[in-house]
């Protein structure tokens, strides 16, 4: 099974990497990739049934990834919501969990637990 799914990140250098690091994988498919808040809550509105897994950065071009999670979560059919971001703290981590995101991820940090997290994915559905 191909997962469907969503890039919320400001970096077109870390899209690339978290697009290639999906594709390494294997089972996923990236259907959109946005780099601010405005257009990923209008992508989600338009495409309530068309993603599995969210990848979402906290700190974009314009907004936040926190209302992204938030929308992702508030979907009829919602699919799992990863945080990965340079701005993660316990409290952070906390507030992004509440909100509903399924995993939090520091860049830089965490990035082979990222990894194994979506790795293991297609494997379950």
């Amino acid at each position: 099974m191909t997962l469907s799914v969503l890039l919320v990140e400001d970096s077109g250098v870390l899209r690339r990497s978290l697009r290639d690091l999906l594709h390494r994988l294997g089972g996923f498919r990236v259907v959109a990739e946005l780099a601010a808040e405005a257009p990923a809550l209008q992508w989600l509105r338009a495409h309530a049934r068309g993603w599995d897994l969210a990848v979402v950065d906290l700190v974009l071009e314009q907004g936040t990834g926190m209302a992204v999670i938030a929308a992702c979560k508030a979907q009829p059919v919602a699919g799992r919501v990863v945080v990965f971001s340079d701005y993660v703290t316990d409290e952070v981590r906390d507030y992004c969990l509440r909100l509903g995101a399924d995993a939090v991820f520091q860049k830089g940090r965490d990035g082979t637990a990222l990894a194994d997290y979506c790795g293991a994915l297609p494997r379950q559905a």
